[in-house]
């Protein structure tokens, strides 16, 4: 098949609408559903990135993606017990390791991950697909899928949840083009290998420790901020994305919006918060939302008299400003990276506020001696990468 009508592009009214090849066929298949525009964006950015991580890592791996950016990314490591809860999996008994890493990448976000289209770098099994069908999402791709794990996928959605396989032998052609107010732009793909030891050799800190796991926290960060509309920041620890902040003009923007999602995600883990007192049956998503305010500022949106009845069998107590500092101050090990290089300390300062102990970026400021002092102040080990990681 060398091109696939769509029903529309990114909006209703632009028709009409295909993917297509120049050359030789498409090298992936419909297995169900109607797949749209955008969904093929994110299908496709979504297995370069698993693909790249796999391959990097060895692990296999799974991102949830939502309008072209990640709102996680992850590796099959095992899950605590802790994370099983706050990711709510832990009815499922033991998940396999392709279901540990799209568990970990839709549990980065729930929030952002609503909707998603998801990519997993192996073949799709009956326990992932299971997590798939009870989550609110848009579609999968991946290289293959066990009979089970189709059956139970195209029975989502009133049958109509979109399952793409593809080829993982495909290799596309090194010159790139799109078009832009009928202007062709092209370029070579950003073929960089984001797991070379030698992006870790310039270290101009005066701690220059990089744990493995650091390293393999540093590569997934990098390889996530490769496929993540720029300019971009990645916080990672355990092997999983844990706060991405995609798309901002400001890279302080970027480095507060991503710093935090992952300081919501570790008070996710907050014993009041795990602790919540649910009403039976409530709605995953609303379930996701009420969490999310109870731990904002707005915590009086669910708390307030005659509205915490929808949502908990009992009223919880406020978690408070200083339980969220003391429990934030106990998270440790963080890795950060960021897709071009920090211009100000203000970032080192605000990364630091998340636990951050480990950072890969370009580095080529004029105000590198501030970061690197910066860095120096808080015992931070940083790499000067040298690359550049812009995506758009």
């Amino acid at each position: 098949m060398k091109e696939l009508a769509l029903k529309y592009g990114c909006n209703p009214n632009q028709k009409p609408s295909r993917i297509f090849m120049a050359e030789g066929e498409l090298p992936l298949e419909v297995l169900n559903g109607r797949p749209g525009y955008i969904n093929f964006l994110d299908a496709l950015n979504s297995w370069q990135l698993v693909k790249e991580l796999k391959s990097a890592t060895g692990l296999p791996s799974a991102a949830s993606f939502k309008h072209v950016s990640p709102a996680g990314a992850a590796v099959g490591l095992p899950l605590s017990d802790t994370l099983r809860r706050i990711y709510f999996v832990d009815d499922l008994g033991e998940l396999s390791p392709i279901a540990c890493a799209y568990a970990r990448a839709r549990g980065a976000d729930r929030m952002s991950s609503y909707g998603d289209f998801v990519a997993l770098s192996d073949t799709c099994d009956a326990m992932t697909a299971t997590l798939l069908k009870r989550e609110v999402s848009d579609g999968v791709i991946a290289p293959d899928y066990t009979p089970e794990a189709l059956e139970i996928l195209r029975a989502k959605r009133k049958g109509t949840y979109n399952v793409i396989r593809i080829d993982p032998s495909y290799v596309p052609d090194p010159i790139e083009r799109k078009q832009v107010f009928g202007i062709t732009f092209e370029q070579g793909r950003n073929e960089i290998k984001l797991d070379d030891p030698a992006l870790f050799e310039n270290i101009p800190t005066r701690c220059k420790t990089f744990t493995e796991e650091a390293r393999r926290d540093l590569i997934i960060a990098l390889i996530t901020l490769k496929y993540t509309q720029s300019n971009s920041v990645c916080y990672v620890k355990d092997g999983q994305a844990i706060g991405i902040g995609a798309g901002q003009q400001s890279r302080i923007h970027c480095t507060r919006l991503a710093g935090n999602k992952a300081d919501i995600w570790w008070l996710r883990q907050h014993p009041k918060v795990m602790g919540l007192p649910f009403v039976p049956g409530i709605r995953r998503a609303d379930r996701d939302n009420t969490i999310d305010v109870y731990i904002s500022e707005d915590h009086d949106d669910v708390l307030r008299d005659g509205t915490w009845q929808q949502f908990f069998t009992e009223k919880p107590d406020v978690l408070t400003i200083e339980e969220k500092k003391a429990w934030i101050a106990q998270n440790t090990k963080v890795a950060l990276g960021s897709d071009a290089f920090f211009p100000f300390g203000d970032n080192i300062e605000r990364a630091h506020k998340s636990g951050v102990e480990f950072i890969a970026q370009a580095g080529g400021s004029v105000r590198d001696d501030h970061v690197i002092s910066t860095c120096d102040k808080y015992g931070i080990a940083m790499a000067f990468t040298g690359v550049r990681l812009f995506h758009h």
